[in-house]
């Protein structure tokens, strides 16, 4: 294939989801801090991100994948052009304004609509969709800055395309935040410095804009241990005026590049803090509060890989179903026999068409899970916003599907991503064909903002015990009503029952855990990916059941789309049939698990 172009978008299916399944035209556009925003903006908007996405972004995609990053002994990291070309024609195109807030003088665009046009910028190039992340941190600073904060950074940010970066992991502290070691020494007002290593801090420095803007957990002196401890810092790579004008080279020098198994391009540094000279911070929002603070960083992390690996199955699955129509190997398994029969293409054999529909329905399965989510944030705005009374089940929701959407997608999408490659044959395992380098650059996906375990506990404890499962409980009454409902009428009959014993199975599961856990939390060491997956396959079967339902009735009304709607029910019926089933395995599974390999001695391994 040529090296120009790999991405192929489904823009199709995430107008499906925001405009039909959804509705945003209805629940959410037009209204309260989306009220500038009709569907024939946002549809115009994506569709206008979309062919920019596959003629500007993606054909770097390979080219940044091989040509190694550099740094210089100032602490200075230089792109691949590719990648400085891509950012200077999103900039100046204004697509940062997708996730600006009206009032900060971007769109206005609500959660669903961004998440929508993220994907498909995330797919074409990720390492291009880290380097934009300044314009969400300076959402943040407006939001918990003090005023002082937010008129040195926020209008920069947004205007001047300042580079941003989250800064929480060290050497010697990887997963476990709480015992980070950098120190912060008060100096006067809102003004600290910052001393130690980070690690593994995504874009820590790169060459494309003036100044770069790192949000810093760092303990200050006589704090507590543990994360209770943290402060959040806001620490720019060139320190700025109180009149917003930038000073003198700050402190912070990236002292290393991780060389990676993938997303090369994509800065991965060691951060060095006052080794030079003082690296000065301003202590955010002028409060001890870092690690709630930066979880509105960490969440939105979280959810960008989700995001990320979603768009990666797609793009392969889209791929590998054009090259299975284009490849013509051995003949008609019914004429297997029959030595001059003709060869035929291998989308014609059934092992190619299980692996494709495998791919398909599991895509269309994440976008909708992905796009469900990012609505209930259109709904929690509309509500009063994060915190606010009104919104507080929506609020909980959010955090619910959270760990489902980061630790499902990128655990599942590794595995289909393999299945992806088999499509091809041989073939795939060549540079000839993204899929090997989508693979390279996704299983970091499973490992970063927290590891799919660390989802599974954070589900488990946070998200389930700690309310009770009353937040689970309403999504699983969500569900019953869907089936109650009997929509898609006897057209979806089978799929609804798939559904109905999957909701058994899972609630049995849930039960069967809950008696565990009294016995030991080690059960729950050993089953939680276990309980991650089988909540995330159930609430996927839901949404995809809900959807084929509306595939059915929109058929009736639009006829000429006849083979996308077909195409939805298909990929629900497979899912249904093929996936749905593993929430009863998982249920026996929970149900048989044994303490036993705790006591296996280590020479045993």
């Amino acid at each position: 294939m040529s090296h120009a172009n790999h991405y192929k978008s489904d823009l199709r299916d995430i107008y499906f989801n925001l405009f039909e399944s959804l509705d945003i035209g209805k629940n959410a556009l037009g209204q309260g801090p989306y009220a500038s925003m009709d569907e024939q903006t946002a549809r115009e908007a994506l569709k206008a991100f979309e062919l920019f996405c596959r003629e500007q972004v993606s054909p770097g995609f390979f080219e940044a994948d091989r040509t190694p990053l550099t740094l210089d002994g100032d602490g200075n990291v230089t792109l691949p052009a590719c990648v400085t070309d891509a950012l200077n024609k999103f900039y100046e195109a204004g697509f940062h304004l997708f996730e600006v807030p009206e009032k900060l003088g971007g769109m206005g665009a609500p959660p669903s609509v961004r998440w929508s046009a993220f994907e498909m910028l995330i797919g074409a190039n990720p390492v291009v969709a880290f380097y934009v992340f300044g314009s969400f941190l300076a959402t943040i600073i407006d939001r918990l800055g003090t005023g002082s904060q937010k008129a040195r950074f926020v209008k920069n940010m947004v205007e001047k395309h300042w580079g941003g970066t989250m800064v929480l992991t060290e050497p010697d502290a990887g997963s476990d935040v709480g015992a980070a070691r950098a120190r912060a020494r008060h100096v006067k007002d809102d003004i600290w410095e910052i001393e130690g290593v980070k690690r593994y801090i995504t874009n820590g420095d790169f060459d494309h804009p003036e100044n770069i803007v790192h949000l810093v957990l760092a303990r200050p002196e006589g704090a507590g241990p543990g994360t209770k401890g943290l402060s959040m810092f806001v620490v720019p790579k060139f320190w700025v005026n109180e009149d917003g004008s930038l000073g003198e080279r700050n402190g912070v020098y990236c002292t290393n590049v991780e060389k990676k198994m993938g997303i090369k391009a994509s800065a991965t540094c060691e951060m060095t803090f006052g080794d030079r000279h003082p690296a000065r911070g301003l202590l955010v929002g002028n409060v001890h509060d870092g690690i709630r603070q930066m979880f509105h960083v960490i969440e939105q992390a979280r959810m960008a890989i989700g995001m990320k690996s979603m768009a990666a199955l797609s793009t392969a699955y889209l791929n590998a179903r054009d090259y299975a129509k284009d490849r013509v190997q051995g003949s008609d398994l019914l004429r297997i026999m029959d030595k001059v029969a003709p060869r035929v293409r291998t989308i014609q054999h059934p092992d190619v068409r299980r692996m494709l529909m495998l791919q398909k329905a599991h895509a269309y399965g994440m976008r909708s899970l992905g796009l469900y989510l990012a609505h209930v944030q259109d709904r929690v705005e509309l509500a009063g916003g994060h915190g606010s009374p009104e919104a507080r089940q929506l609020d909980k929701l959010n955090d619910l599907l959270l760990p489902l959407l980061k630790g499902y997608n990128s655990d599942k999408t590794y595995e289909l991503l393999g299945v992806s490659l088999q499509c091809y044959g041989g073939a795939g395992f060549l540079q000839d064909y993204p899929v090997e380098q989508y693979i390279r650059d996704q299983k970091i996906d499973t490992l970063y903002e927290g590891t799919t375990h660390i989802q599974s506990l954070d589900l488990f404890f946070r998200k389930i015990a700690r309310d009770g499962g009353e937040t689970l409980m309403a999504l699983a009454s969500e569900i019953q009503a869907t089936l109650e409902s009997a929509e898609g009428g006897e057209a979806l009959a089978a799929e609804r029952a798939a559904l109905a014993t999957a909701l058994q199975d899972l609630q049995a599961l849930m039960g069967t855990m809950m008696e565990k856990v009294t016995e030991s939390l080690y059960h729950v060491g050993f089953q939680g990916n276990r309980v991650l997956m089988a909540v995330a396959e159930t609430v996927i079967g839901w949404l995809l059941v809900r959807q084929a339902a509306v595939a059915l009735r929109r058929k009736a009304e639009n006829p000429a789309d006849a083979d996308f709607y077909d195409g939805k029910v298909a990929a629900v019926r497979f899912y249904c049939r093929e996936v749905l089933p593993n929430v009863g395995h998982a249920r026996r599974r929970v149900e048989q698990s044994s303490l036993e390999l705790m006591s296996v001695p280590e020479e045993q391994f």
